[in-house]
């Protein structure tokens, strides 16, 4: 029998596993970074903000236990990313402060206080929103190096672009019947690699 194979976060407790990391990283760093944008940070604070957490996973990982009925792997690093978002906002007012204030310092913790809460303007359904847009963008890189260029192309154009295929055939001088057969098999393709993409979990004992 096969194995069952070690899922990523199994993996990523190895720190020395610099392909299990560097799939981490290519799979959750834009997610981190538009979640940090949409909550209202810069270009370069949501840069400091995937940093910050990946590394925050990196030095927590070995303690995470994955139960679904506590603790799933996705709010988890929610809740590691809105610290880390909330942080960089008391940052930020702190050097506003020092700016706009350079000796009186008084009202500086009074200030930091009256920031919202990141959760205030609902992180967790932009998070979900986001989630689902990466995932998405994930497998389909993932399904992109797999298969020929024209394939995917033709997958591109009439599957995510949303183009007629009567557009697809006289722009790439396909049959129609490619295009279907290409959307039929890159389809199924891309499903699979969502699902796995989605089994974030460790393997059963025993396996």
């Amino acid at each position: 029998m096969i194995p069952t194979r070690e899922s990523l976060l199994s993996r990523l407790k190895n720190w020395d596993d610099q392909e299990s990391w560097r799939d981490f990283f290519d799979t959750y760093w834009r997610l981190i970074f538009n979640l940090a944008r949409k909550a209202g940070l810069s270009d370069a604070e949501a840069q400091d903000i995937v940093q910050e957490t990946v590394l925050s996973v990196a030095r927590n990982i070995e303690g995470f236990r994955y139960d679904p009925a506590v603790c799933t792997f996705k709010s988890w690093m929610l809740q590691i990313t809105r610290w880390r978002i909330a942080n960089q906002k008391k940052k930020r007012q702190r050097e506003e402060n020092r700016v706009q204030n350079p000796i009186d310092t008084s009202d500086e913790t009074a200030a930091i206080e009256r920031i919202g809460d990141p959760a205030g303007f609902d992180l967790e359904s932009i998070w979900d929103e986001e989630w689902k847009k990466n995932l998405l963008r994930a497998a389909l890189e993932r399904v992109r190096r797999r298969i020929d260029p024209e394939q995917f192309q033709i997958f591109d154009l009439h599957c995510v672009e949303q183009w007629p295929v009567s557009k697809v055939t006289s722009t790439l001088g396909v049959s129609a019947a490619r295009v279907y057969l290409v959307k039929h098999r890159v389809g199924g393709l891309l499903k699979k690699e969502l699902s796995r993409l989605e089994r974030v979990t460790f393997p059963p004992k025993g396996s």
